[in-house]
């Protein structure tokens, strides 16, 4: 009768265990897809590659083009190393994006995410399938880049090459990622805005002029600026998740400041290109997208607001790389004509 009575009281049965079905790998939301979520579809995969970021990187390459083209005795020369750096760049970009999916979805960092889903928090993806796309387009970053620097015959950016992927993969990635101590911002300054702008025009001419270093730290604020509004979309859900982004430690306020500098930053930039290369003046015209996006970042109170202000931001970016880069090669191509 004891026997009997202790089955039925719920006090002293024990619990089931959970099913590894609803739980991810290691313990961590996102590693097996249950009955209830649906599993990745092409364009989940494609959102999930976070297309609209290419922006920063297409503006790199082309600013980079752009103060190369100064130097060149022809404005086309060399065009076969431009398109290797964009493929270099475009597949780092999505490398990164997919690296940080995977690496936030195991840590269960995601679990607390406004924004927009990401495959492995969701649970629409494994994570062993998110982390080998990931490394799919590492991969191909580092033969375009092999190439790159065998065309150019700078052995030595290999090391470059090396730290840029070692940037992208502990950002979120290994046990002590630097993107959950604050220095996310300037890690994406360095290697999403100096480093591709000067590395594209060092591949092409072997020299970094004044254009190429100004218009990789413009390109590399437009790219803060973006780490900075995400993260400030997420300040209260990181803080949660332990993740002490600069957005944390500076707080809403400080966020938001730092956000318009930033985003003001290259339009001071554009006065000193202008003296020089007149064609920078029409750059200024993104202004007009400019100033909208830290007007909403000033007054934004819900994520989708952020959201749009992100958008904005990286268009506005895509806007000034193809301006600016379009005012110098076609002041170099004048040059050479002249």
């Amino acid at each position: 009768m004891a026997k009997k009575q202790r089955k039925k009281n719920p006090r002293t049965t024990p619990s089931k265990p959970t099913s590894g079905r609803n739980r991810g790998k290691g313990g961590h939301p996102g590693g097996r897809l249950t009955s209830q979520v649906r599993p990745a579809t092409l364009g989940t995969w494609i959102a999930g590659a976070r297309p609209q970021t290419l922006a920063l990187a297409v503006a790199a390459v082309v600013v980079g083009t752009g103060a190369a083209s100064l130097d060149l005795n022809r404005w086309y020369d060399h065009w076969a190393r431009a398109v290797l750096a964009l493929i270099v760049a475009l597949a780092l970009q999505i490398g990164v994006n997919y690296a940080n999916d995977y690496s936030d979805g195991v840590r269960g960092t995601d679990k607390n995410r406004v924004g927009p889903a990401r495959l492995v928090g969701s649970g629409r993806a494994k994570p062993r399938t998110v982390l080998t796309v990931a490394l799919v387009f590492f991969g191909i970053a580092a033969v375009a880049g092999a190439i790159l620097i065998w065309r150019s015959g700078e052995w030595w950016l290999f090391a470059v090459g090396v730290a840029c992927f070692a940037a992208g993969w502990f950002y979120t990635g290994g046990r002590h990622p630097y993107g959950y101590y604050a220095l996310g911002e300037v890690a994406v300054f360095v290697f999403f805005g100096v480093v591709p702008v000067a590395g594209t025009m060092y591949t092409q001419v072997q020299t970094v002029n004044i254009e190429g270093w100004l218009g990789g730290v413009a390109v590399g604020a437009f790219a803060a600026a973006v780490l900075v509004v995400n993260n400030l979309r997420d300040r209260e859900q990181d803080a949660i998740s332990r993740k002490r982004t600069l957005s944390v430690l500076l707080g809403d306020r400080g966020s938001r400041a730092l956000y318009t500098v930033l985003l003001l930053l290259p339009l001071v930039f554009l006065a000193f290109y202008g003296i020089f290369y007149p064609l920078a003046w029409f750059v200024y015209f993104d202004a007009l997208l400019v100033l909208p996006a830290i007007l909403i970042v000033l007054l934004a109170k819900t994520a989708p607001e952020f959201v749009t202000a992100l958008k904005v931001t990286l268009l506005a970016a895509l806007v000034y790389g193809l301006g600016l880069g379009a005012s110098l090669v076609f002041w170099g191509a004048g040059s050479i004509v002249g």
